[in-house]
């Protein structure tokens, strides 16, 4: 039986990193599976966070194109070009972009009119190829700060040492 997804909305979000740590190992120390990584981490964040949409969009085409994949929450855009929004920004430049208030980010691409913030991870492969980002959209105005930049950054870096 795997184990419950605990609410971490009111713990520390370092503290709360290191838990979702623990469990991924748990979940994911045998696994090479790219898809079931994200799945299982995309439903990790989702319910100990209650974030409005939280997944992925792979690379589909080097340098041009992310395609949805494994994620939780309302539905998300199906394609997104890179330089094109939060994704595309951070899949084109390759790094982590956190957005206080989407609607003050030009460009700023609505799959849910409810979101109010957001953050992108990029997400290399074990030879450093860009292979997907995490997309996390919040309700909420200014959701996201430093510590959930390096913790999202310590658990999608298991891509790198398993895919």
């Amino acid at each position: 039986m795997e184990p419950v997804i605990p609410d971490l909305r009111d713990v520390s979000r370092a503290d709360a990193y290191a838990q979702l740590l623990d469990m991924q190992r748990l979940l994911l120390d045998d696994s090479t599976d790219a898809i079931a990584g994200m799945a299982t981490l995309s439903a990790l964040l989702h319910h100990a966070f209650g974030h409005l949409w939280t997944g992925f969009y792979r690379v589909v085409t080097p340098g041009a194109l992310l395609r949805v994949g494994p994620y939780q929450g309302s539905l998300g855009c199906q394609e997104i070009l890179f330089g094109r929004g939060v994704c595309g920004t951070a899949a084109a430049e390759q790094r982590t972009v956190v957005v206080p208030d989407v609607h003050a980010f030009p460009g700023h691409i609505a799959c849910d009119a409810r979101s109010k913030s957001e953050i992108v991870v990029p997400v290399f492969d074990a030879t450093g190829a860009l292979m997907a980002v995490l997309d996390i959209d919040s309700p909420v105005h200014d959701a996201f700060g430093d510590a959930d930049v390096d913790g999202l950054e310590r658990l999608v870096a298991w891509f790198a040492r398993t895919t």
